[in-house]
């Protein structure tokens, strides 16, 4: 079964569904897929990363500035931001959110302490700390994590108590508005995106210090794994993005490329298209290749990772193109390679006349964890 194949799965519990052109498959959701629901909502289609998203903020210096340092300067924002899975934040992060009334949640109330040593951390995975610049040479921060293990555990805790099953092929999980259950998610999932969005401003502003640069007021922050109440064609609909970006018309979104090329802001456009994709564009460049056929397989032995097999990527091909794109780059294993992914101006040229790139951001700087396991699946 492909892509499209585990969308029509999800038709037989959904009302409307589009898939983006940067779409693969996911746990029971394609991910780059969206899904509508009356009056229901579902956490597997929402996957475990509950808001991950990205943020991207112009500052006010030039490249010509970060450029002669920017081995410095990656080397300050590998040591200070943490990446990884189960890390905690080398910095006390306080943030209002924690007083919200969510935390009373039963899912949520013995993930509170976790969250607070988690906050303004990356993860592994896809998840990364980049610094770019404009066509105009204006230097970028840009960002892509999610709510960590406060989303990852949400949604395990909701998905077991809807009695869900885990799985790629696995049909997704549907709560619907009647069950007590409903609310509870929903207000679970939307204090995870509260956290999500902390995190990500947290993480973006500390390192506008490290570059000792101030922002200006281009920021861009969406989620790209979240359920939005929204109305379409004159029905209220509960819209899952599971690695989609919301596209109304005027609405800007920041889209990541690999960490070999660029990036681009966008803007979501009225059209027939736009509507019927509900909205929605690409999160990323989209994979064509899996982890494990990238990197090859390995198997844990006292306490040593040991390769089992070789993968279709090494660590010289990965460098070979990091290196020739004039990126300075720290972490990283070659399951996040250039060639694990489809190229991001044929995703965006895909999505036709639903959306415009206004700024092509070109990557000097990218930090990500290193080749670990990746336990939040989207």
């Amino acid at each position: 079964m492909d892509a499209v194949g585990q969308m029509e799965t999800c038709l037989r519990t959904g009302f409307r569904a589009a898939l983006m052109g940067d779409h693969h498959l996911g746990y029971s959701c394609p991910v780059g897929g969206v899904i509508a629901y009356r009056d229901a909502v579902s956490p597997s289609s929402v996957g475990y990363d509950i808001a991950c998203g990205n943020m991207a903020m112009k500052t006010d210096i030039h490249i010509s500035e970060v450029r002669p340092r920017i081995s410095e300067i990656m080397d300050e924002v590998f040591s200070t931001i943490s990446f990884g899975v189960g890390r905690k934040n080398n910095e006390d992060v306080d943030h209002d959110l924690f007083n919200d009334d969510a935390w009373r949640l039963p899912a949520l109330a013995p993930l509170k302490q976790m969250a607070r040593e988690q906050l303004g951390t990356v993860g592994s995975g896809n998840h990364y700390v980049d610094i770019f610049h404009d066509e105009d040479g204006s230097v970028w921060i840009g960002v892509h994590f999610g709510s960590r293990g406060l989303g990852h555990k949400t949604a395990t805790h909701f998905l077991k108590a809807a009695g869900g099953r885990d799985g790629i092929f696995a049909e997704p999980t549907v709560i619907q508005n009647s069950s007590p259950m409903f609310d509870e998610y929903i207000a679970a999932m939307n204090l995870c995106g509260r956290y999500a969005y902390a995190g990500r401003e947290w993480v973006c502003g500390r390192v506008a210090k490290i570059l000792r640069a101030g922002s200006v007021e281009d920021v861009v922050h969406n989620h790209h794994n979240f359920a939005w109440k929204e109305t379409h064609d004159g029905t209220e609909l509960w819209v899952v993005r599971k690695g989609a970006t919301p596209a109304f018309p005027g609405q800007s979104g920041f889209v990541g490329g690999t960490m070999g090329e660029p990036s681009v802001i966008l803007e979501g456009v009225d059209s027939p298209e736009s509507k019927a994709a509900l909205y929605s564009t690409v999160h990323g460049a989209g994979r064509i290749m899996s982890r494990t056929e990238a990197a090859g397989k390995s198997k844990w032995r006292n306490g040593r990772k040991e390769r089992v097999s070789e993968g279709k990527v090494s660590q010289s091909m990965m460098n070979e193109w990091v290196t020739n794109a004039g990126v300075e780059l720290r972490g990283a294993g070659v399951d996040e390679s250039p060639h694990c992914y489809k190229r991001l101006a044929d995703v965006i040229a895909a999505q036709g006349a639903t959306i415009v790139v206004k700024h092509k951001l070109t990557p000097i700087g990218v930090a990500m964890a290193g080749n670990e396991f990746d336990p939040y699946k989207d």
